[in-house]
């Protein structure tokens, strides 16, 4: 009985060391762990900021559209695979640009080009931007800067209308172009 006496008493002291040993201080804590929580903040701080600041750039950007001229009536259609500028889309281009000289002259216009589906997607995004580029240069040769002008091409995936008749597909072939402030 002695023996068990002492062998659970060696026990408990070896137990007890084991444990304390095994413990850290709070000063210990405290002084290992303060970097991490500092650059946890600093990260928070970092992601929180950058939020803050693509929130503001959404509210600059919200109702910053002015007005938009649409190229697809009967007379300023593209003819399917072509870029070329008819007459009338060049008066009708030619007056827009007169009102967006008067309007104001710090806009930013962005000018979509947008196809039909015959051709493959490839070769239509090229096609709508090659629409795009046409009137861009045109609008340039009117007296619009070409760094207040971009173009995009949809090609053909921004439908207004259907693609299975020859109307349809003839209002798709049109160029969009789109004032912002």
């Amino acid at each position: 009985m002695k023996f068990n006496k002492a062998a659970l008493v060696l026990g408990a002291v070896l137990i007890a060391g084991t444990g304390l040993s095994g413990c850290a201080t709070k000063g210990f804590v405290r002084k290992t762990i303060a970097p991490v929580d500092a650059k946890a903040d600093a990260a928070g701080q970092t992601a929180n900021d950058a939020l803050n600041r693509a929130n503001a750039a959404h509210k600059l950007a919200e109702g910053k559209f002015l007005y938009e001229m649409v190229l697809s009536d009967d007379s300023v259609k593209f003819p399917t695979n072509g870029t070329e500028l008819s007459d009338e889309a060049k008066t009708r281009i030619t007056d827009f640009v007169t009102k967006l000289k008067s309007d104001n002259k710090n806009v930013y216009v962005e000018i979509q080009g947008h196809t039909d589906t015959v051709g493959n997607p490839g070769y239509n995004m090229k096609l709508g931007e090659q629409r795009a580029e046409a009137v861009r240069l045109f609008m340039n040769q009117q007296g619009v800067p070409l760094n207040r002008m971009s173009t995009i091409s949809y090609g053909q995936t921004a439908p207004v209308a259907s693609n299975d008749t020859p109307e349809g597909r003839s209002q798709n072939r049109r160029v969009v172009v789109i004032v912002m402030a």
